[in-house]
């Protein structure tokens, strides 16, 4: 039992030395794989491309950055510290471009701002594994997760289920104001944020995006049906926005 112990005793020892070893580096990988995956589980529940693979394995790279950052001043120039920020301060600039990636805007449409979010921060809990502050990283993803559900749902309580869409209107003439289109919406409850426009002289056609916020009652076809009268209407579409 106390040969037990002991192997125990060094183990853990061997785990949360600041110095870069063999067991606490397979350590530190499985960890932040484990913690990315959690994450990238959530992630996926939502329906966002970047899911379990991808976040593991951002935050399996930023680990060994991490690691490799110890390893190279230990291993070759005798310094007991290494020099964390050598390699792995060029983690958060990488990061940024894949999170860039994440995000998808479409005529005003936005789409992936918080699983960029989630993946920088995924990526430095990453680093945080691989300086060995387990406790840290564990509860930073605690709270992304809570984040991720928790305040979700009570955004979604607080909202009261508004959710805010694009109404696109193709009319049949050049529209120079939308006063007659904010009347309606005011009539029906439909907050009005923005608006994009784009003209086609040649058609004599004007394409108009309104970003508005709805809720579950909104009546649409009533709503659709009172825009028409404003100006000689082609076409009217309802789109997503989110920011998910």
């Amino acid at each position: 039992m106390s040969q037990l112990y002991d192997m125990l005793q060094l183990l853990l020892y061997d785990l949360n030395s600041i110095e870069i070893t063999t067991v606490n580096s397979i350590f530190r990988l499985v960890l932040s794989m484990l913690l990315g995956c959690t994450v990238g589980f959530e992630r996926k529940r939502k329906g966002q491309s970047a899911g379990v693979r991808t976040f593991s394995l951002i935050s399996m790279g930023a680990t060994l950055a991490m690691i490799l950052s110890i390893y190279i001043p230990q291993e070759y120039l005798g310094l007991k510290n290494g020099d964390p920020g050598r390699i792995a301060a060029q983690v958060i600039t990488g990061v940024g471009f894949i999170g860039a990636g994440a995000i998808i805007q479409m005529k005003g449409s936005v789409r992936g701002l918080t699983t960029a979010a989630g993946i920088w921060m995924v990526a430095t809990i990453g680093m945080t594994v691989g300086l060995g502050l387990y406790i840290i990283a564990i509860t930073a993803t605690a709270l992304i997760l809570f984040i991720f559900v928790q305040l979700d749902t009570l955004e979604q309580r607080i909202s009261r289920g508004a959710q805010s869409r694009i109404i696109r209107i193709r009319t049949a003439d050049i529209v120079t104001d939308i006063d007659g289109y904010r009347e309606v919406m005011r009539l029906n409850n439909v907050e009005f944020n923005s608006f994009y426009v784009e003209y086609d002289y040649e058609l004599q056609e004007t394409r108009l995006n309104l970003v508005v916020l709805v809720n579950e009652r909104t009546d649409f076809i009533r709503l659709f049906s009172d825009f028409e009268k404003i100006h000689p209407t082609k076409a009217i579409t309802l789109a997503n926005q989110l920011s998910i």
